[in-house]
């Protein structure tokens, strides 16, 4: 499948980028580091296993790497909870 067709990969970028964004700019103005970097490691790590998935060498190996991606899903969840209900961050204004 080409890279351009592969909605997977190109949101899991798309995902990646907004969280490298969000957390520069938790770091850059509210001196956020602890919470950010784990938001940050998650939400990129995302992206990683499924590109990794690309590659892999059996049918199994391709799941269990799809299946790491979504675990990294739900990590990056409990962080943003965490950013949002910290106050650090604000999901309901618009963007």
């Amino acid at each position: 499948m080409s890279e351009e067709k592969n909605i997977l990969k190109t949101k899991s970028i798309d995902f990646a980028l907004s969280c490298i964004r969000i957390s520069k700019e938790l770091m850059d103005s509210q001196k956020e580091f602890i919470l950010s970097k784990q938001f940050l490691k998650s939400g990129t790590s995302i992206g990683a296993n499924i590109h990794e998935a690309q590659n892999a060498e059996s049918k199994a190996d391709f799941i269990h790497k799809l299946a790491i991606a979504q675990k990294e899903c739900g990590e990056t969840i409990y962080w943003i909870t965490l950013l949002q209900r910290s106050c650090y961050i604000d999901l309901t204004s618009s963007a």
